[in-house]
């Protein structure tokens, strides 16, 4: 049998393992965007998500890739796409200066079913996930998923898109925080519908147990009675939420995600 040359054989090899090295950073970045149901923030462990980092090319990795993959994002079920998207507007809004306090972002990621933890808060300033959580969206959204969005009053709705956090208030629902839409079409009337931050009962472990799914608003990200109140503390007062779902119109005509593109041509 006629067999290759040493020095092919070598060669081959080389191609193989160069080819490897190009396609695995992809592989890695898709892996961790799988989904799953998210885990306490103290049960994280940051060693592991180092140890998974290293198995792509790291040089070409950005602060946010990084972030990412330490924080366990992906694995505790926010989607990639959420995140990048939430990052974008993040740094148009402080750059121009919105944002009171720029270290917090929230993302409710309504592309997830609800009975999922799928509202995180990210310290971006120390790196750390300060809560992951239920969201409720509002009734007329959809049942288990979040199917459909509205700007308009008594749509009984989700909002997408970004907001700024704003005062506390005792209301009917107790302690609640308003929220100040950013996007002319999609959330503006957030003030007008009262689409705020608050807790409900409907919105527990309990309740995902016994049917699958938490309640749902009328519109209002409501979270639990067991964290509502220091989400609301950490979060209140200028910080930078994001709330993404399946909506192609949004994602193609929102005026802050368009411009990443502007910013880009800038820097260049």
């Amino acid at each position: 049998m006629h067999q290759a040359p040493v020095n092919n054989v070598s060669s081959r090899m080389i191609e193989t393992k160069a080819a490897v090295s190009h396609f695995i950073p992809g592989l890695a970045l898709l892996l961790f965007s799988v989904t799953g149901i998210c885990a306490p923030a103290d049960e994280l462990t940051p060693a592991k998500s180092k140890a998974a980092i290293r198995t792509a090319d790291t040089s070409k990795l950005t602060k946010y890739d990084s972030l990412f993959n330490d924080l366990h994002l992906g694995r505790l079920g926010l989607g990639r796409r959420a995140f990048d998207y939430a990052v974008i507007g993040y740094n148009i809004l402080k750059a121009k200066n919105e944002l009171n306090n720029p270290n917090i972002l929230s993302i409710a990621d309504m592309t997830t079913v609800s009975g999922r933890k799928r509202f995180f808060v990210i310290d971006m300033k120390n790196r750390k996930l300060l809560f992951c959580t239920y969201v409720a969206h509002g009734k007329n959204s959809g049942l288990a998923k979040t199917l459909h969005f509205s700007n308009e009053t008594e749509s009984n709705k989700s909002s997408v898109g970004f907001y700024i956090t704003s005062l506390t208030y005792s209301g009917k629902h107790g302690y609640s925080m308003r929220l100040e839409g950013q996007e002319i079409g999609y959330n503006n009337n957030a003030n007008k519908r009262d689409i705020v931050v608050h807790s409900a009962d409907y919105v527990s472990e309990t309740v995902v147990k016994s049917q699958g799914y938490i309640g749902r608003s009328l519109g209002c990200p409501a979270l639990s009675p067991a964290v509502y109140k220091p989400i609301i503390e950490k979060i209140k007062n200028g910080t930078c939420l994001f709330i993404f779902g399946n909506d192609t119109k949004y994602i193609v005509n929102s005026e802050l995600l368009k411009r990443k593109i502007y910013v880009k041509k800038n820097k260049r």
